[in-house]
């Protein structure tokens, strides 16, 4: 079955190729899309690597072709005119369709390298423990793993699979049509701390008790304030508490006895298994039921079957099913 992509590549393009004079120099349209872009010939300049003098002269060059003047020049740096904005609107996705069937066309001979992106915990506590045996079964392989907070952008091809975690209480958020996920697992979203702090904190009664206690939080309080208002603490709370900006900082904050982190199963596993954290609600019905989150992960739906991010997603797959076991003896 042909996708939308194979359609678009098999129609047909116009008989005649275009006239001369319709087709600027390249050079020109892609100093003139930087130009536009980053604001400035300088900063065009450093991107395209070329001399400013050069990106100068190319915008000379577009403007006398097209006779129409798309640049101005200001004490300030250069402004697009009202042509400009025009003109750029319409060659900036043409520029950007060149670029990606070019990178496309690229990876597409590319079979041995896997870009991962996944939020830092994950990196942390997973791939960077666990890939050994993925590569030890596919040597040839080249694996890259990227850990970032933030969503992969699949147009800049620089990533082949992205993982995220999604808390049940988060707002919904639809996939965009060009990518594919899969739902590796959902775990719960606990609260945890060292047996040494919860021996010598307060008592944790239910979860508005933990009110009491020295939070660990990420780069706000918002973790905390969605999983305690999805535990029916839905006060005005002005929680406080430090700011550590990553799950495996406040977790290993944690481990050290300076407070209570939220993590999950999949995550805290071996800290759980071998007494180094305790699940501070762990056996208080008051605590449930337990609040959720479900690792996901995506790629472009038209790479989803190649080779090595099938590889990469059948073994990621088993390996957390490994891994079942250990988590179901936790609750």
């Amino acid at each position: 079955m042909n996708t939308d992509d194979d359609r678009r590549e098999l129609a047909s393009p116009a008989l005649t190729a275009p006239s001369r004079k319709s087709l600027p120099p390249f050079e020109a349209l892609r100093a003139f899309d930087a130009v536009a872009r980053l604001g400035g010939v300088r900063r065009a300049a450093q991107v395209l690597c070329r001399d400013h003098a050069v990106i100068s002269r190319h915008l000379r060059t577009i403007e006398a072709w097209t006779g129409a003047t798309l640049i101005e020049r200001t004490a300030a740096g250069v402004v697009l005119t009202q042509d400009g904005i025009r003109y750029h609107r319409q060659i900036a996705s043409a520029m950007d369709i060149i670029a990606h069937a070019t990178l496309d066309l690229m990876r597409r001979g590319d079979y041995r390298r896997l870009q991962i992106r996944c939020i830092p915990g994950f990196a942390l506590h997973w791939p960077s423990r666990r890939l050994g045996d993925f590569e030890k079964a596919h040597p040839a392989l080249d694996v890259e793993v990227r850990p970032s907070d933030r969503g992969s952008d699949f147009s800049s091809h620089e990533t082949d699979v992205d993982i995220r975690f999604i808390a049940s209480y988060s707002a919904p958020s639809e996939l965009p049509a060009e990518l594919r996920s899969l739902d590796l697992i959902s775990v719960p979203i606990i609260a945890v701390c060292s047996r040494k702090y919860l021996a010598d904190a307060p008592p944790v009664s239910d979860p508005r008790s933990l009110l009491n206690h020295k939070l660990l939080h990420e780069e706000n309080f918002n973790r905390w304030q969605n999983w305690l208002a999805a535990h029916g603490v839905h006060d005005d709370l002005d929680l406080t508490g430090p700011r550590l900006w990553a799950g495996h900082l406040t977790l290993d904050a944690a481990r050290h006895g300076r407070g209570i982190a939220l993590t999950n199963y999949l995550i805290a596993v071996d800290d759980l298994s071998n007494g180094t954290l305790v699940d501070v609600g762990k056996g208080n019905s008051s605590f449930g039921p337990q609040t959720m989150g479900t690792y996901r992960l995506a790629a472009r739906a038209e790479r989803w079957d190649v080779p090595v991010i099938r590889l990469f997603r059948q073994w990621l797959v088993a390996a957390i099913a490994a891994e079942r076991p250990r988590l179901q003896a936790l609750t």
